[in-house]
């Protein structure tokens, strides 16, 4: 292949991922758009402040990488190693599927045990645990101190 091949190859990545930034504002901004327009926390700010900010964000990001990639100056990118990128996504999955039923500490727990061994980190029997405890704690603040609601399982039901 020869260096303009790998150039456009890079530019056309670039340009996918900048229209993909974009099309998740646009997502995220429609659902800022349907949540109530009830103000709780003071003037202008309300259940949809967060993800308008959020979807501003993106779009930046996403207006400045396509910006980047039609100059041609999109960096070359380092090939990814698809096992830790496993860990990871194992990980979310993992979470979504114990959620209803294990309760946020176990699901957040091996979440984070997964994730900590995509980046190389710890033995899963010891990562899982500590992920647990941590997550037990954000649900304690969150329950107690923030009064929100996360999914209960046997570990949230002894507070």
């Amino acid at each position: 292949m020869s260096a303009a091949g790998g150039k456009s190859g890079r530019t056309a990545g670039a340009v996918i991922v900048a229209l993909a930034l974009i099309a998740v504002a646009g997502v995220v901004a429609a659902d800022a758009v349907r949540l109530s327009a009830a103000r709780t926390f003071g003037p202008g700010i309300g259940p949809s402040a967060f993800p308008w900010a959020i979807a501003v964000g993106l779009a930046a990001l996403g207006l400045a990488n396509l910006v980047v990639a039609l100059r041609g100056r999109a960096p070359a990118g380092e090939p990814v190693e698809i096992g830790p990128a496993l860990w990871v996504v194992g990980g979310l999955a993992g979470q979504i599927a114990l959620l209803p039923f294990a309760g946020f500490s176990i699901a957040t727990g091996v979440l984070f045990g997964l994730t900590a061994r995509g980046f190389g980190r710890g033995p899963l029997w010891l990562t899982i645990p500590i992920g647990a405890v941590l997550a037990f704690a954000l649900y304690v603040l969150f329950t107690k101190a923030l009064a929100l609601t996360l999914p209960a399982g046997p570990l949230e039901k002894l507070v």
